[in-house]
């Protein structure tokens, strides 16, 4: 058994990464979940398959949430759960682009204590523990320092120009955007962006292990009602999410209707 969850969320996230590769730009299956959900591919369900033996195998008393798995809701009586997204940006994945990612966080009564974010077409592994920092490929990352609102850097979806998302008018940012909402999240812990937000109830997965990344590179991370974001729900969705350095997540937080 590895000593730490860190190095074991490491080592699935690189081997999640070996078979994502196996299907990148050869066309994969793919079929759409409905209700809004998206597409759904062969490689996220193999990917998911062995996560879950990997992970299991190796904490047999932790509960287990992921995008594709069903919600067992026995993980709300354990203290420890693996909350994993296999592929985050699947629709980016599929048109053969860069910017997907695996994910996983262990969260520890709510709050995530271990994160890996690891996008295998980039080679970029982003991991953090709680208390001990943020890296990336190992070398230690900090967020940005910028407190203006006007002209930040924020990514975020094109539908957050939504004049009904603001009390008068959206917030004079420039906006930009990635498909994976982990990557986001990592992003601006490495400072490459000001911040990012959603406006939008937010699957715990997509988020878990962006978050602490984030956190732990000296961002605050807040929902749209500035919260702290609390993990393994029974409904494990999140309202929304805002992070950046806090003085720039608080003039974000200004902004909402």
């Amino acid at each position: 058994m590895l000593e730490n969850d860190l190095d074991l969320l490491r080592n699935a996230a690189i081997l999640a990464g070996k078979i994502a590769m196996r299907f990148y730009q050869k066309n994969p299956t793919y079929w759409d979940k409905g209700d809004g959900q998206g597409p759904v591919s062969e490689a996220d369900l193999e990917i998911d398959k062995m996560l879950f033996e990997y992970l299991s195998n190796a904490r047999s008393n932790y509960g287990f949430l992921s995008e594709e798995a069903e919600n067992n809701t026995d993980r709300n009586n354990t203290k420890n759960t693996f909350i994993i997204d296999p592929i985050d940006g699947t629709r980016s994945f599929l048109n053969g682009h860069e910017n997907f990612a695996t994910s996983i966080a262990v969260a520890c009564n709510g709050i995530i204590q271990d994160a890996v974010v690891y996008l295998p077409a980039k080679d970029l592994l982003y991991d953090a523990k709680k208390g001990e920092g943020s890296r990336l490929n190992g070398v230690q990352i900090h967020a940005g320092k910028n407190t203006n609102i006007n002209g930040a850097r924020i990514l975020a979806s094109e539908s957050q120009n939504n004049p009904k998302l603001w009390k008068n008018t959206p917030p004079p940012i420039e906006r930009h955007f990635r498909s994976s909402l982990a990557y986001r999240l990592c992003l601006v812990a490495e400072g490459r962006f000001d911040g990012m937000m959603t406006l939008r109830p937010t699957w715990e997965w997509d988020v878990a292990a962006g978050h602490l990344i984030c956190t732990e590179a000296g961002c605050e991370v807040k929902t749209q009602g500035g919260k702290d974001p609390q993990y393994n729900s029974e409904v494990p969705k999140i309202n929304g999410m805002i992070a950046g350095n806090s003085i720039l997540v608080d003039k974000l937080l200004g902004y909402i209707k």
